[in-house]
């Protein structure tokens, strides 16, 4: 009778074991999954923080290509304008010139 007992006492004790560890492997397992889960969703954000860099990177490089655009054709117009502006005063200069003489240099 004392074996008997023993039996079903180690029979319950292993049955209680199984069943802890099928609770302990469950409880692993959503947490497993849970961390997955979340590893993915932390992975999709950071996947969509790139995205958004790269957007504002490359607004920033059509913004500076604009720019060096704009400062380009500045600095054609000046120079243009500063050509433009000597050759007026060449011609002032020339047409002051025939104005107030007639070529000879001792009649002035």
């Amino acid at each position: 009778m004392r074996k008997i007992v023993f039996a079903a006492a180690a029979a319950v004790t292993a049955m209680s074991l199984g069943a802890c560890s099928e609770k302990t492997q469950d409880a692993t397992e959503a947490a497993a999954s849970s961390a997955g889960d979340d590893l993915s969703a932390t992975a999709t954000d950071v996947g969509d923080a790139l995205g958004k860099v790269g957007d504002k990177a490359s607004e920033a490089a059509d913004d500076t290509g604009d720019a060096a655009k704009d400062a380009a054709a500045s600095a054609e117009k000046t120079t243009d304008d500063i050509a433009n502006d000597a050759e007026k005063a060449a011609n002032d200069v020339a047409k002051e010139l025939d104005d107030h003489t007639d070529g000879n240099p001792h009649t002035n």
